[in-house]
């Protein structure tokens, strides 16, 4: 199973979650973003194609709420680009709600997934909860769980793998089908505190 093959530090761990939010903001008003300065070397995680995930969660005394996730699994953009424009779509494209508005956008935190390239999965007991998220084909359906889900939610390993087929409004079992794909991958994960 594959992990990570950079790391992402302090720093841009700062600069990614800025840009996320400056995107949206700059959206919400109706203006050209302002970001700051990205560094440019070719070593910096910023600069490297990688897919990633952002994830809004709404803040209140209600609680932490999705409030909006999208990503992408791959990406052939640097890292700072795939999280600009899913930052957008998580705020303005997420079906499952309405656009965002400024007033929710004020009580949001943003977290963002940088995920690793995805592997075949060849024995789904070898799968950690919390470290390997899962991407499942099958007939036409896709779906994906982050590696921060099943804890998030409480589910163990046979209910991680019930649920990504759920996701990919298959049949429960559906992973152990023949002509199933189950994919795996680690993250960095990341957010506003």
């Amino acid at each position: 199973m594959i992990i990570m093959d950079f790391t992402i530090d302090s720093e841009e761990k700062k600069i990614l979650l800025s840009h996320a939010r400056e995107t949206i903001a700059a959206e919400l008003e109706r203006r050209k973003p302002v970001y700051g300065a990205i560094p440019s070397s070719a070593d910096s995680a910023l600069n490297k194609p990688c897919g990633a995930f952002v994830t809004l969660h709404s803040v209140n005394a209600g609680g932490r709420n999705l409030r909006g996730c999208i990503g992408r699994m791959t990406a052939n953009l640097p890292l700072i680009e795939t999280v600009r424009l899913m930052a957008r779509e998580a705020a303005f494209g997420d079906p499952r709600f309405p656009p965002l508005g400024q007033e929710e956008f004020d009580h949001c935190e943003i977290e963002i997934s940088a995920l690793s390239p995805m592997t075949p999965c060849a024995d789904p007991r070898q799968i950690k909860v919390g470290v390997h998220g899962l991407y499942l084909t099958r007939g036409g359906r896709s779906g994906v769980l982050l590696p921060q889900v099943p804890v998030e939610q409480g589910w163990n390993l046979d209910e991680y793998l019930e649920y990504i087929c759920i996701k990919a409004g298959l049949p429960p079992g559906s992973w152990k089908a023949p002509d199933a794909q189950l994919l795996t991958f680690t993250a960095i994960v990341f957010g506003e505190e």
